[in-house]
């Protein structure tokens, strides 16, 4: 038993990784550790207030995210298009296919992919290069903000599980 708790509290860890790295899960790779905990342990009771937690960091997670972008978007003045720029950036990042980028994999592309089409987009709509990098430098720290309050909503709900499971399988 406690070696599945250790698998599924390395499972969790991962989920917080998740949680501020795009294009790993998140919240919901702890809420299915968690579940799987209340399976295994054959007590859903333990995993009650865990669960009840862990659903809504998944909630405010969804919700940090728009809304830190969003933020982050407007206070540097960027369209629509610098935001789908972004995602797009993201995307073509994350798979590698920047050409901008022949090294460095899916992690540099992730981290640059986004300023870049942020960037990119801007420029489509304003045509004008400061405004542009403006507004990408501005999506890209509101994106870093909402990730760095994602890793800790996450943290959190982490630490709630171990709090509330720990005596069930340590008997302390």
């Amino acid at each position: 038993m406690q070696i599945i708790y250790w698998l599924l509290i390395a499972v969790m860890v991962v989920g917080i990784i998740g949680a501020v790295v795009p294009a790993i899960p998140g919240a919901s790779l702890i809420l299915i550790a968690i579940i799987i905990w209340g399976i295994v342990s054959s007590s859903f009771a333990a995993i009650k207030i865990p669960l009840i937690v862990t659903i809504i960091v998944l909630l405010l997670s969804v919700g940090v995210d728009f809304l830190a972008s969003y933020v982050g978007a407007r206070q540097a003045g960027a369209s629509k298009w610098g935001q789908i720029g972004a995602v797009v950036g993201l995307v073509l990042g994350f798979l590698g296919l920047l050409p901008a980028l022949p090294f460095g994999g899916p992690l540099l592309g992730i981290l640059l992919g986004p300023l870049l089409g942020a960037i990119i987009g801007e420029y489509f709509y304003r045509r004008e290069l400061g405004l542009a990098v403006k507004a990408g430098i501005g999506i890209v720290v509101g994106t870093l903000v909402g990730n760095l309050i994602q890793g800790l909503l996450a943290i959190a709900a982490v630490t709630v599980f171990i709090i509330t499971t720990w005596p069930q399988v340590y008997g302390a």
